[in-house]
């Protein structure tokens, strides 16, 4: 699933509502709403750095003037939460059991971890 965008200034931790694009050859700066994807050369802003955003000396800012308003849930959004509940609900098949001496075990005291498509279960140290 993908995270909520992010603004793009330096150590700001908000959600971006708002995406800024300089129009070079017209020395603007135009910030509006969050365009639908991450592009490059556009940077993501939260309402504050939005609202606040000031452009070089003799450029002008072009500023949308309603509300900025984060998106909502994409479907994708909603389907890859759904697929990640399925995966993590799916049973785990039983492994064999290991020889003693088995290069791939090194430690037969160690025990064994499970896995669910990216996500590892670590059973805790006793």
């Amino acid at each position: 699933m993908r995270s909520p965008r992010r603004c793009s200034r330096n150590g700001c931790p908000r959600q971006a509502v708002a995406t800024l694009t300089y129009v070079y050859n017209e020395s603007t700066a135009v910030v509006g709403p969050l365009a639908a994807f991450a592009e490059p050369h556009t940077y993501d802003l939260c309402e504050q750095h939005a609202r606040s955003l000031t452009a070089p000396r003799g450029w002008d800012v072009v500023r949308h003037e309603g509300e900025f308003e984060p998106p909502p849930p994409t479907t994708d959004d909603l389907v890859a939460l759904a697929e990640a509940v399925r995966e993590a609900a799916r049973p785990v098949a039983p492994r064999p059991p290991q020889d003693d001496h088995d290069p791939h075990h090194p430690n037969p005291q160690t025990p064994p971890t499970g896995r669910r498509g990216h996500l590892r279960v670590i059973p805790p140290n006793h």
